[in-house]
């Protein structure tokens, strides 16, 4: 059985987070990601938030492309 590529919804949802659309636009508007941070050391996340994103990204997982859009995110709004 072929599952749907995930969105945004979804990820937050994976990161214990709100996922209506209003609460990803907020959080995406409150929180800021320096240029020489990674995501994966933001100070907003917890330790298991991070633990996910690293593993993602390292992993090369379906979660990537939506990690990188959230991190392209927010880095551009501010």
């Amino acid at each position: 059985m072929h599952i749907a590529t995930p969105a945004m919804p979804e990820l937050f949802a994976q990161l214990g987070l709100d996922n209506s659309n209003l609460a990803i636009a907020r959080f995406i508007q409150f929180h800021y990601l320096p240029p020489q941070t990674s995501i994966v050391h933001a100070p907003f996340w917890s330790s298991s938030q991070r633990r996910f994103l690293d593993e993602c990204l390292e992993q090369d997982s379906e979660w990537c492309e939506l990690v990188d859009q959230l991190d392209s995110r927010l880095r551009r709004h501010h």
